[in-house]
């Protein structure tokens, strides 16, 4: 079942992508496609990374602005908003690494929960420099929004080198 999902959900991908590309030639940007084809790993990263951070910015101001309203104090409010559009952007950011960017196929259970438990882990390392940039934000009275952008961004970078290397990198065949 998971196969058909990731099947379908990485054919849906490449045929939005697809139009894209075919606009961009048929507006005369041919090269503008062809260097998205070069760099598409990369690319697709950017894609996905944007989409994981709507998502996260999204719970975010669900989570501050109407779900924890409640929470006087503005330092436990950021933090539990933060918590919760991270638990958001990793449950969307592992579907679509896995099977858009990194079109990733364990071969066992054993080869999925490593997966899943190594990019938990290195999305907890990034969390933790995205909540030290809120609570700073906090501190130095920043708006948290603003903040919000910005740590995403450090974050999009960090996560991307540690996907690459650590979590989805692929076995060199000899």
């Amino acid at each position: 079942m998971e196969k058909d999902k990731k099947n379908l959900t990485l054919r849906i991908f490449e045929t939005l992508e697809n139009f894209g590309l075919w606009i961009l030639k048929k507006i005369h940007l041919k090269k503008l496609a062809d260097l998205y084809k070069d760099h598409i790993e990369g690319l697709r990263y950017l894609i996905c990374g944007g989409l994981s951070t709507v998502v996260n910015i999204v719970a975010y101001i669900l989570g501050s602005y109407l779900i924890f309203t409640g929470i006087v104090d503005e330092q436990l409010k950021v933090n539990v908003s933060e918590i919760f559009a991270f638990l958001a952007a990793l449950i969307f950011a592992y579907w679509v690494n896995k099977t858009i960017v990194f079109d990733s196929k364990c071969e066992n259970f054993k080869a999925l929960i490593k997966e899943i438990t190594s990019f938990t882990a290195c999305r907890i390392f990034t969390e933790i420099i995205s909540i030290a940039m809120m609570n700073f934000a906090v501190y130095a009275n920043i708006n948290d929004i603003v903040m919000k952008v910005l740590a995403n961004i450090v974050v999009i970078i960090l996560n991307f080198i540690l996907s690459k290397l650590i979590i989805f990198k692929k076995e060199k065949e000899e």
